[in-house]
């Protein structure tokens, strides 16, 4: 599967309008998709300004699953050049910023499955302390300490329960376009981010 495809809607996207009236005005059309077709016509400001306005959360995205800043970076520049390259097959069914999270989750992905693990998901004592949603382990990273102390737990998650996990809490998207962007299907991430949540409340358990 390509990690170039678009995935879903972002969160809060309209369903499709209704046929509009002859007489009604013609709907708005968004911002990034006028830049992005001047940018697959070779429009090199277009897309600068694209890059401009996504990279911060981009590089948000790509820290919390890589947990370095020059990797992240690598990952976001790598996901622009592939995307730069691919747009002319961009389907804008989809935003611009939900494709570009997919580029990005799957070269972090790669980063991360290259990596020697340092302590297998399945060697760890992981008792359920509560139900999944009595306490959020992102809502716990309020300090550079409790931040430190859940980066060092993500550590112990596998590359996709991470993706699926940060995707979901951090980011806000949808099961949906968590399948979409990791490339599984959406009762997988459903599963992995229990999994993750349950990992994750009992490793933050001093920071509840």
């Amino acid at each position: 599967m390509s990690d170039e495809q678009p995935g879903a809607a972002p969160p809060g996207r309209p369903d499709a309008a209704p046929a509009a009236r002859a007489d009604a005005p013609a709907a708005p059309v968004r911002e990034d998709d006028l830049l992005v077709a001047r940018a697959s016509e070779g429009d090199d400001e277009a897309f600068e300004i694209l890059v401009r306005r996504h990279t911060p959360d981009l590089l948000r995205l790509a820290r919390r699953l890589l947990g370095s800043d020059a990797e992240a970076e690598d990952a976001v520049q790598d996901a622009y050049v592939s995307a730069w390259r691919r747009l002319p097959e961009f389907r804008r069914t989809a935003a611009f910023s939900t494709w570009m999270y997919r580029i990005v989750t799957n070269r972090c992905l790669n980063v991360l499955r290259a990596r020697r693990p340092t302590q297998p998901l399945e060697s760890m004592t992981v008792e359920p302390a509560a139900p999944e949603y009595l306490s959020s382990p992102a809502r716990a990273a309020e300090s550079a300490a409790s931040a430190e102390a859940l980066h060092r737990a993500l550590a112990g998650l596998t590359p996709e329960q991470r993706a699926c996990w940060v995707l979901r809490e951090f980011h806000g998207l949808t099961y949906d376009e968590i399948a979409a962007a990791v490339g599984i299907g959406e009762p997988a991430v459903r599963g992995r981010i229990f999994r993750a949540r349950r990992y994750l409340t009992e490793a933050m358990a001093t920071w509840r």
